[in-house]
């Protein structure tokens, strides 16, 4: 039978979801997990594979296994092998032909700043630390022009080979909850650091380091060396996933 798993991760000290040889990784603890509890040898499958430093509150994992152990008590059984930083939220059986991945509608992730100078300390491993005066209303506008299906590999990070850059954004805000300034982004899916370099992109045009307009522009030419930088891992977040 399938087993879907709703998982929540502290990304700071995996080396990503993905299995690396010799590293720690979010798949890899899983997979050990479920072997020492079910005895098998497993792959799990995931919606998407967070980068080193990312975290997660809502990643879907799957796996095929033959145990006797009831679908809805994966989740408290394997959280009796799973190291501190990783929690299994919900499990329950689904089709054999559930992908994670591929059946998913759309995806959500939040980005986290830390716009204190105080207390950033022990934000570190969770926020982006970020203190420079924004134009928050220009950010919002600037957000806005990102809505809808565009080809996104302006803000795709060099290197990647995906051919296929058009996604549609479906809903992306911006809201100060002070000492906290939080982006929230829902897609049908995303490029390799595409909302990281989004939020640098948008920080850049809130300190007036980049006109609006360059929201246009990328958009119509696909450069990404005029797009902003782009924002740390640590204050990215997996929110949800949906089917």
């Amino acid at each position: 039978m399938r087993i879907k798993l709703l998982v929540e991760y502290d990304g700071s000290d995996f080396h990503g979801f993905q299995r690396q040889t010799g590293l720690r990784t979010v798949d890899r603890s899983l997979e050990e997990a479920i072997c020492l509890l079910t005895g098998e040898e497993i792959r799990v499958k995931a919606s998407g594979r967070t980068d080193a430093g990312v975290h997660a509150l809502g990643q879907v994992v799957a796996f095929d296994t033959t145990s006797g152990i009831p679908p809805d008590r994966f989740a408290w059984a394997l959280n009796t092998k799973l190291p501190a930083d990783i929690r299994v939220l919900s499990s329950e059986k689904v089709h054999p032909d559930f992908h994670p991945r591929y059946d998913a509608r759309s995806k959500t992730y939040r980005y986290l700043i830390y716009r204190s100078p105080e207390g950033y300390t022990l934000q570190r491993r969770y926020t982006y630390g970020y203190c420079r005066p924004l134009d928050l209303p220009v950010m919002e506008l600037a957000a806005k022009e990102l809505l809808g299906e565009h080809d996104f590999r302006g803000w795709m990070a060099s290197g990647s080979n995906i051919k296929d850059t058009v996604r549609t954004i479906y809903t992306f805000s911006i809201e100060e909850h002070w000492p906290y300034l939080i982006f929230e982004v829902a897609a049908n899916g995303f490029l390799y650091h595409m909302v990281r370099n989004l939020v640098g992109t948008l920080l850049e045009i809130g300190r007036e380091a980049m006109p609006l307009q360059s929201i246009t522009t990328i958009l119509q030419t696909g450069d990404r060396n005029q797009a902003g930088p782009t924002a740390p891992a640590t204050g990215l977040y997996l929110v949800k996933v949906e089917y």
